[in-house]
């Protein structure tokens, strides 16, 4: 395992600094967190935004995914493709479409819905926003101005993410297998 440029902290230390901050201990364990917890105020507000739309956002949790997971491959984010491989699986996600992500706009397994979400994710990552057209494909296919709202927040927290994860070269955990299932990466 490669070290990240800002050198992590033991999963005790982190486990004891995370439970000093209100932070559930489990989130120590992971590398992002185990580095993040050095500065535990930014690693708590950035804990409870990841957390509150993983678990309490209106956003249907296979469109985050998605976003998730197209945000990874965009960005070439291991870690970020890595870990939200295991939970898009989990909540049930066919691989085949996360897959897919690679290549969207090529693919036949997605519909409107989540064709206007992984070209607004996209236009995000290339120009800064989503654009009018792209925005009003999203308002027509998404009901609800909360999981609207969610869906930009998603877009651009996981961006925010990549970038952190890239930027301080933050391993996979050890023993975990990069770039699931097949380990290709983007060009």
């Amino acid at each position: 395992m490669s070290e990240p440029r800002l050198p992590m902290l033991s999963i005790e230390e982190a486990r004891k600094v995370a439970e000093e901050h209100g932070l559930a201990a489990p989130i120590a364990d992971l590398n992002i967190f185990r580095v993040l917890l050095r500065h535990p105020w930014l690693a708590k507000r950035i804990n409870d935004l990841l957390m509150t739309l993983i678990f309490k956002g209106k956003l249907d949790g296979r469109l985050r995914e998605l976003i998730i997971m197209r945000l990874g491959w965009i960005t070439k984010s291991d870690y970020e493709w890595t870990q939200h491989w295991r939970v898009a699986t989990q909540l049930g996600i066919d691989p085949e479409d996360l897959l897919a992500c690679r290549d969207w706009k090529n693919s036949d397994r997605f519909g409107e819905t989540e064709r206007a979400v992984l070209q607004a994710t996209d236009e995000t990552v290339a120009v800064g926003f989503i654009s009018a057209e792209t925005w009003e494909r999203c308002a027509s296919q998404i009901s609800g101005t909360e999981e609207l709202l969610e869906m930009v927040a998603a877009i651009g927290n996981w961006r925010m993410i990549s970038s952190i994860l890239r930027s301080l070269e933050i391993p996979v955990e050890e023993g975990t297998a990069s770039w699931p299932p097949d380990g290709q990466q983007p060009d």
